[in-house]
Formats: C-alpha cells, sequence, structure tokens
C-alpha cells in the first residue's frame, strides 16, 4: 500500500475518534458516573501508553524500574516535569552502568 493510503486512514480514524462524541451527546451530560469515567478516558489512554514504553525503551528490566522509581518519587513531591525526566534518565543510565 502506498504511504498516502496510511495517511488518510490515520486522518479518518483520528477524525472519527473526535467528531462521534459530537453525535452521541448532543445534550449536556447529567449523569455523574458518566461524567467521572469520561474525565478519567485521557488518563487512562496516556498510561496504557505510556507503561510499556517505560518499560521496553531501555532494554533492561532493572534500569526501567530504577529510573520509573525515581520519576515517581520526584513527581510526588510535584518537581518540574523536566527535572522528573532528566532525573529518571539519569537513574536509568547509571544503573545500566553497574550493570
Amino acid at each position: 500500500m502506498s504511504t498516502a493510503v496510511y495517511i488518510l486512514v490515520m486522518a479518518g480514524v483520528t477524525y472519527l475518534i473526535r467528531a462521534i462524541p459530537f453525535g452521541f451527546f448532543r445534550k449536556k451530560i447529567n449523569s455523574v458516573f458518566l461524567k467521572s469515567f469520561l474525565y478519567y478516558i485521557p488518563y487512562a489512554v496516556l498510561s496504557a501508553m505510556t507503561i510499556p514504553a517505560i518499560f521496553y525503551s531501555t532494554g533492561n528490566l532493572v534500569t526501567a524500574i530504577a529510573g520509573t522509581i525515581t520519576a515517581l518519587i520526584l513527581s510526588f513531591f510535584e518537581l518540574p516535569l523536566i527535572v522528573v525526566a532528566l532525573s529518571a534518565s539519569l537513574a536509568a543510565f547509571v544503573t545500566g552502568l553497574f550493570l
């Protein structure tokens, strides 16, 4: 298949994902359950995409765990994102040096 076909299919899928909710939800959503469900969807999708990438990015489970633990601890203390990302990368790198 041509690259243009792949791009068109992805554009269509991306458009449908954004357009379908507008077709279904014409009125204001009053359900507390549905509101809370829709509120947490972006976090769930982001986690589902990020967590596997974290553990397969280094090629070593120990370095990935070291970076993840570092990131979790620093984010718990609400440090800036750049500090968390660089520290987690450094922790994974340093752990890899000793393995």
